[in-house]
């Protein structure tokens, strides 16, 4: 088993089992991934599509063929020198329903229950229907509208001897020490005589433990036939449909560990962490020891056993301690190394899932490889923009939207909004927890909680980053400037008392260290409230900026991303050359990815959208003439015209970068599937922006209006051609810079990961979409066929050219793993009237060397070819530099072309004659095919 040179990453569920990926083992060996990267394979929910959904980590999702066939798996992975990396969800699990044992047994025994502290709960709500209760919002309707439906019905578990209320796929168990109130409603003697018994169990030190004997004896009581028919009589005594039924279900109820609420009580009153705002994701605190040690033991034994080669992290954000987290598990993965097999060396590598902002850097000392790659995605995406192009599309976008272009203040309310809605609940637990800290000292007690919540508001809403990262020790040096920031625009906005508030909050949020404090239980509730407030950034950002102002706030789609800085229009060049440098130097084996499970287009829609930005002046007097022609095709709803003018503009930008280069406008069979994924996207669209229509509140008349927009101007013949003649001017340009993606991912610092099925063409929209099925036996079949790149090149626009540049590339680094993987990073200097359109570095270790120059900006470059590729004469005087190191023979891995360097400068046309990207070799026989 060699390093992990490049992975895959495949979504496992029902329908792509771990047999089904087996078969197709040999396939990725021949392209030349090293490591299969797989989500998460622990049980989740049932029929769950993505696995995030986890219910028992001490198996293997059954649904995805258990352990016996990841054990396959494995076997096929070992047979073809290749390995496994596997996606772990330390953060949540699954709860409702009734699959996940822990949350069932907290419902029934509150903090009796040995798995009260595995999820963080607040039992000292100062709401005295929580004192200590769990609010559980699963109910469709107000509690006493369901109550009195009838429902809830109270039903009797035979296999387990245990009582439970049923709604729908919810199961919320009775306290064992609460069956007394159901059994003496059974007109039968035994069961009365074991009712008393269970009401003695409310003054028992060993209740938990007890209750098994009881249920004993209740499964021998009802064997009885009747003993059985009356328990069947005592249970419609708590049907809710009538009055007294009503009543009886209420008290029962009101004696429980859960306080059964409707579901928008939620985002106001929950008092449990949730995922983000996904009431049926709670969170768990995996910094417990124990909690760790629980969630652990299949993960750490497959990795033991050297069937995992390397994990990562989903959601490390948010942990109560990321780095106490990684640190702890990278030990453990170390002390495992020595028990590995002896023929899978290597170590074994760790990954977080990260989303860093705009000049924000992972930390170094997390005892982790790197991120899963986002950042990455954003700098080649953002090198792909022209600047020229930022000043007329924000024009647009002001003009069309009436909205202003201004990203962060885009973000900033949607911060606000966020906790005042959905994270509201959050927001309220944080503010209590800085509460509980002013009270405990007389300097501070007079702090009013109003004044605390103004100026957390403020700082929130201020936020650069997702979190930071402060402990017992304070904040970190690496975070402080990010946290003044907040403090800086925070001040701006909060009245002078309200500053001083502010002031106060920055000391007890890691200012200070909390370990100076002498009193222990101040050290404890600063402590506590600072992972609050660490914790509560964090969805606030996810929620603000990817979910909601990153579909407000559309000056061009292809900018607004998971894990982007959309208020930079742009990448310099420069920029990507620096940040490449420093993952090279810090980072060397982080993960590199242009598309993931979780992005919102997929990269060739965004390799499209990029061309709109040097054509920007011609996009926006197209996008006036279809409005224009638009009239007839809006709707007015009661909510005001639909779609509206902001929602018409995302949607002609998604039309123009989503359109397959192989989509014919007479094609009705195919424009009808475009269609309909195009509405999906616009329904998740018009939700996530939260402006005309909201995921907790939809409108559905200006839903549907958005989606007869869509399906008119597409049904109709002239509109369609127009589209068409539109999105045929981005194919050329937008297919050079999908190669030029694949050229960077695959030899700039760093891990590729090849997200599953986008070695072809990736015109992919939000989830579900990017999950579809893959055809992997087409890709082998024309894997198979062993076309180069240049022979490709004369099919591009069914995307087999685009697979062969992986291969080639993939080859390249299976040959040269050195190389890649401590090669140093160098960028190429270019001068001449077209150097701005061209990209290059080397990367040099020892006698091998790989240097690569791709263009950017293409669109302006075309003329006179009807290939995705630049011709030779159009680069004019462009040179590159060559350096003293450059000088000597190279082969072009691509074009299979050979060029001797000498002292002085070489036509960019020249490097970039055979094929539309260079990526030339200086090792003789470097990536042939096999």
């Amino acid at each position: 088993m060699k390093d992990i040179r490049a992975t895959v990453r495949l979504q496992f569920h029902a329908d792509f089992t771990l047999d089904d990926a087996t078969q197709w083992v040999d396939y990725f060996a021949e392209l030349g991934v090293s490591h299969v990267y797989a989500s998460p394979l622990l049980a989740s929910r049932a029929g769950s599509t993505h696995g995030y959904d986890g219910i028992d980590p001490t198996r293997i999702d059954p649904e995805i063929g258990g352990e016996a066939a990841l054990e396959r798996l494995v076997e096929q992975l070992r047979s073809r020198d290749m390995g496994l990396i596997l996606d772990i969800v330390p953060n949540h699990v699954a709860v409702g329903g009734s699959e996940n044992p822990w949350w069932q047994e907290v419902l029934a025994w509150g903090r009796d229950s040995p798995y009260a502290d595995f999820f963080d709960i607040d039992w000292q709500s100062p709401d005295p229907l929580l004192k200590g209760r769990l609010l559980v919002p699963f109910l469709g309707a107000p509690y006493d509208e369901v109550l009195t439906s009838g429902l809830l019905k109270l039903a009797y578990v035979p296999e387990s001897a245990s009582f439970t209320l049923e709604y729908h796929e919810h199961r919320f168990p009775i306290d064992p020490r609460r069956y007394g109130d159901i059994l003496r409603h059974a007109e039968h003697e035994a069961l009365h005589e074991l009712a008393v018994q269970f009401d003695g169990l409310q003054t028992r030190l060993d209740a938990y433990t007890s209750v098994g004997e009881l249920r004993r004896q209740l499964r021998h009581a009802l064997e009885d036939e009747m003993a059985r028919g009356a328990l069947s009589r005592a249970l419609e005594h708590f049907v809710g449909n009538s009055p007294a039924g009503a009543e009886r279900l209420h008290a029962l109820l009101e004696r429980q560990h859960y306080r059964l609420a409707w579901w928008r009580t939620a985002s106001d009153e929950i008092n449990w962490r949730r995922f983000f705002d996904i009431t049926e994701l709670g969170g768990l605190r995996v910094e417990l020891p124990e909690v760790f040690e629980a969630t652990h033991p299949l993960i750490l034994r497959l990795v033991e056993a050297g069937w995992v080669d390397g994990l990562r992290v989903d959601h490390v954000d948010g942990l109560a301690d990321p780095r106490g987290y990684c640190l702890r598990l990278r030990e453990r993965l170390d002390l495992l190394q020595d028990k590995r097999p002896a023929d899978v060396p290597g170590r074994v590598a760790l990954y977080v899932e990260k989303i860093l902002a705009e000049g924000e850097h992972l930390h170094t000392d997390w005892g982790v490889d790197g991120t899963t790659g986002y950042e990455f995605m954003n700098e080649v995406s953002g090198v792909q923009h022209d600047p020229d192009g930022a000043a007329p599309l924000r024009g647009l976008w002001r003009e069309i939207s009436g909205r202003e272009d201004d990203f962060l203040a885009e973000v900033r309310q949607a911060r606000a909004e966020m906790l005042d809605t959905v994270l509201a609940s959050e927001f309220e637990a944080c503010g209590l927890a800085l509460h509980r800290v002013a009270r405990a000292s007389r300097e501070t007690r007079d702090i009013t909680l109003g004044a605390i919540k103004r100026a957390l508001k403020a700082l929130v809403v201020h936020f650069p980053v997702y979190r930071t990262y402060a402990d017992e020790h304070g904040r970190p040096r690496q975070d402080e400037p990010f946290f003044q920031q907040a403090m800086t625009g925070a001040r701006d906005s909060l009245n002078p008392p309200d500053v001083a508030v502010l002031e106060q909050l920055e000391r007890w949020l890691g200012g200070e260290a909390p370990r100076d404090c002498q009193d222990d239980e101040v050290r404890s509730l600063r402590l506590r409230a600072m992972t609050r407030f660490q914790q509560l950034t964090s969805p606030v950002a996810a929620k603000a900026v990817e979910d909601t102002a990153g579909y407000r706030s559309t000056v061009l789609i292809s900018r607004n991303d998971v894990g982007f800085d959309p208020q930079n229009f742009c990448v310099a060049p420069a920029e990507f050359h620096t940040a490449s440098a420093f993952r090279q130097h810090h980072f060397p084996h982080s993960l590199v990815t242009t598309a993931t499970h979780d992005h919102k287009r997929g990269e060739d829609v965004r390799a499209r959208l990029a061309v709109l930005s040097e054509r920007a002046e011609a996009f926006a007097e197209r996008v006036r003439e279809w409005r224009s022609q638009a009239s007839p095709l809006r709707r007015d709803v009661p909510s005001g015209m639909a779609p509206s003018p902001g929602d018409e503009l995302i949607l002609y930008q998604m039309l123009l970068g989503a359109w397959p280069p192989s989509l014919e406008a007479d094609d009705d069979e195919a424009m009808g599937e475009f269609t309909e994924r195009l509405a999906q996207w616009q329904m998740k669209a018009l939700r996530e922006a939260k402006l005309r229509s909201h995921w907790l509140w939809p409108d559905e008349a200006y839903e549907q209006a958005c989606r007869a927009f869509l399906e008119g101007w597409l049904a109709e013949p002239d509109r369609r051609r127009a589209l068409r003649t539109a999105a045929r001017e981005l194919d050329l340009p937008g297919a050079i810079n999908g190669l030029v993606q694949v050229a960077l991912r695959m030899t700039v610092p760093g891990v590729p990961d090849l997200y599953q099925g986008t070695e072809y063409w990736d015109f992919s929209l939000v989830d579900p979409d990017n999950r579809r099925p893959v055809d992997y036996a087409a890709r082998q079949d024309s894997l198979g066929r062993g076309e180069s790149p240049t022979e490709a090149m004369a099919h591009w626009n069914d995307g087999q050219v685009k697979q062969a540049v992986v291969h080639r590339l993939l080859m390249l680094r299976r040959h040269s793993p050195t190389l890649f993987a401590e090669g140093d990073y160098q960028p190429l200097h270019v001068a001449g009237d077209k150097a701005s359109h061209v990209l290059g570095f080397m990367r040099e270790h020892d006698a091998q060397a790989v240097m690569v120059v791709v263009p950017r900006m293409p669109a302006n470059l075309l003329e006179g070819t009807t290939l995705p590729h630049i011709p030779a004469e159009n680069w004019g005087d462009t040179q590159l530099q060559v350096m003293p190191a450059m000088q000597g023979e190279w082969r072009d891995v691509l074009s299979d072309s050979t060029l001797r360097l000498r002292e002085g400068t070489i036509p960019v046309g020249e490097l970039l004659g055979a094929f539309p990207v260079a990526v030339l070799a200086r090792d003789d026989g470097a990536a042939r095919d096999g």
